[in-house]
């Protein structure tokens, strides 16, 4: 991640952790029921935990991380159970997770390391297994007025970096709104991919 933007995190972690969403809740719902029940999942960028609290009272077994360690502690201490720090290069895992969950968080991977990070995770699941990940809509990448970098993807790039980086049995991307910590409403691209089988392995 960004150094600027993840130092952002660090120091603001207690105040973005008092932010609760709940609009992403029908998508974790429709990514869950995709899944096995009890299913191995791997989130990346668990902010204060609010994801993970939900998938572990559906009785799914969560790696809970972020990158930020301070943002792993608020977490930790939600979820009364320990959250590891965890940057997105070092996830080194092969076919260990039914799932992997990633809200708004590799938005902030700049556009040249996404493909290699995409290969990691599509490593890390197994066959067939389901991987959700947003990101905020441009044409290029950028900061905002909190100067935190986004990779800005457009829908045609988001989608040739997906297929780029790893092989996938199918790849949906839809468009929605959210708004943001800085109080704007900004454009999103939620995608939802499977993984497909051993016959094109990518290299991280």
């Amino acid at each position: 991640m960004d150094e600027e933007t993840l130092q952002f995190y660090r120091r603001n972690a207690e105040a973005y952790a008092g932010r609760e969403i709940t609009s992403r809740k029908a998508r974790l719902t429709a990514f869950l029921a995709r899944l096995p029940p009890n299913a191995a999942i791997l989130e990346l960028g668990c902010g204060a935990g609010g994801d993970t609290a939900e998938m572990l009272a559906r009785g799914f077994d969560v790696r809970a991380t972020d990158g930020s360690p301070e943002m792993a502690e608020v977490a930790s201490k939600r979820l009364a159970r320990p959250v590891e720090t965890l940057l997105f290069h070092e996830l080194d895992e092969v076919e260990a997770y039914d799932g992997v969950w990633a809200n708004a968080c590799l938005l902030h991977v700049p556009r040249d390391q996404l493909a290699s990070v995409l290969a990691l995770i599509w490593r890390a699941l197994k066959p067939d297994g389901v991987f959700f990940a947003s990101y905020k809509e441009g044409d290029t990448g950028g900061r905002d007025t909190l100067h935190r970098y986004y990779n800005y993807p457009s829908q045609d790039w988001l989608r040739a970096t997906y297929v780029g980086a790893a092989s996938w049995n199918s790849l949906s991307i839809e468009r929605g709104e959210v708004r943001g910590f800085d109080d704007k409403m900004a454009p999103m691209l939620f995608v939802v991919a499977q993984k497909g089988h051993k016959d094109r392995a990518p290299t991280p």
